[in-house]
């Protein structure tokens, strides 16, 4: 008799996502003519940079002449775009990496969610709340968080709860947590955290052995001075954080699928027996065995951002995604709104109005102006009676959006 993981069992329900498209889908099947608007999952809509494409191209070609055909490449990723990450994404903030300390990957979804192999199932973690919901699903998966209760949370998961009244900041956690989850720019709040913020984090985890797993997708949206666009700008840092960063959001790679995680060999972690051991063996260890690398195709790719075309153009994509940021941030304002996010972040958060919990303002905002968002309580119980809205549409779907905020909603 073939068992399964009964761990899959604790997860409620369906995955976020799945659910918002399963309500889409049937309110389409009801209203066929209904124009929606989708403001809610966060992808992209821009087409990749003309740099990328050309090198794809390239790339292609490269790969129908034997002599410059590649099969197999290393799991960890190729030497030309692992130099330009080191060069541009870390020396001019003053952190060096050794090139060995750099994973390129297919997503840091997957990285995020797959990191927590290395590490015992008896770590106990925490997270923001809310929170994106690989880093709680995938640690439910694995055994690690035991069952949820009534309110919405898990038995053996620390949440540190993040609203308007602190500001989105989490308070270090009152109990001993081996692992913690930061994302900042933080998904799904919009909101950012300062160097003195972060470095309270740091000094926790070095006092307690515990480890970071610092989640900087967005990075490349922050657009205020002396946010930390990196954890390892703080002194210490690299002994006890790993961080995952994405080509997806700000060069188009949702559909194309790269990224890359910092795993620097001064993290450690420690066996039963309090033996200090290197996390970037284990997870080198983990990729050799379960991942086959990213094709060589796509690297050639990603690496064409770092070109001086590649940067231009990438930062205009950034530019075009912010503006509508501001667009949807002043327009909900303008109507009354209570908004957060959406200056460092391609993410508004709001707060729902009149009371509403956070699934209905889904269908009251799908059913009365056609748009589709993200309700809060889907990233976690601290996300109740919150709404998030992506500014990653195309500017006309951005100010229809907005118009409709304004004259067909009800509040």
């Amino acid at each position: 008799m073939a068992l399964i993981n009964e761990n899959y069992l604790k997860l409620p329900g369906s995955y976020l996502f799945a659910e918002i498209g399963r309500r889409v889908n049937k309110f389409k099947q009801e209203n066929p003519d209904a124009n929606v608007i989708r403001l809610g999952i966060g992808d992209v809509t821009r087409a990749l940079p003309p740099a990328v494409i050309d090198s794809l191209h390239k790339a292609v070609d490269e790969m129908s002449v034997e002599d410059t055909f590649k099969g197999y490449g290393p799991e960890q990723g190729y030497s030309f775009l692992i130099q330009k990450v080191i060069e541009y994404d870390y020396l001019p903030r003053g952190i060096k990496l050794d090139e060995d300390e750099v994973f390129i990957s297919d997503g840091s979804k997957c990285d995020t969610g797959n990191i927590q192999e290395i590490f015992g199932i008896d770590n106990k973690i925490a997270v923001t709340d809310p929170v994106y919901p690989v880093y709680v699903d995938t640690n439910v998966m694995a055994g690690r968080t035991g069952v949820i209760n009534e309110s919405g949370r898990f038995e053996n998961i620390t949440y540190l709860s993040c609203n308007a009244e602190n500001h989105f900041v989490p308070e270090l956690p009152k109990n001993r947590v081996d692992i913690i989850y930061l994302c900042f720019p933080n998904n799904p709040t919009g909101m950012t955290i300062s160097k003195e913020e972060l470095k309270k984090w740091v000094e926790y985890a070095k006092a307690n052995q515990s480890i970071i797993l610092y989640d900087a997708a967005y990075e490349a949206y922050i657009t205020e001075k002396d946010i930390p666009h990196s954890i390892y700008e703080i002194e210490g840092a690299k002994e006890v954080a790993i961080e995952f960063r994405s080509f997806s959001k700000n060069a188009g790679f949702t559909g194309t699928r790269c990224a890359y995680t910092v795993v620097p060999k001064e993290v450690m972690a420690y066996t039963s027996k309090g033996e200090a051991y290197p996390l970037n063996k284990l997870w080198n260890r983990r990729q050799t065995t379960k991942f086959n690398g990213v094709p060589y195709i796509i690297q050639k790719g990603a690496a064409a951002v770092y070109t001086e075309e590649g940067q231009k153009q990438i930062k205009a994509l950034i530019n075009y995604y912010m503006t509508n940021a501001k667009t949807i941030r002043e327009g909900l304002k303008s109507v009354g709104l209570q908004v957060f996010g959406g200056v460092n972040a391609p993410y508004i958060w709001l707060k729902t109005p009149n009371g509403l919990d956070s699934w209905a303002f889904f269908d009251k905002l799908l059913n009365e102006a056609n748009i589709v968002g993200t309700p809060g309580v889907g990233f976690g119980p601290s996300g109740q009676g919150y709404f998030r809205l992506t500014a990653f549409g195309s500017q006309e779907s951005t100010e229809e959006a907005v118009s409709r905020f304004k004259t067909r909603l009800k509040l």
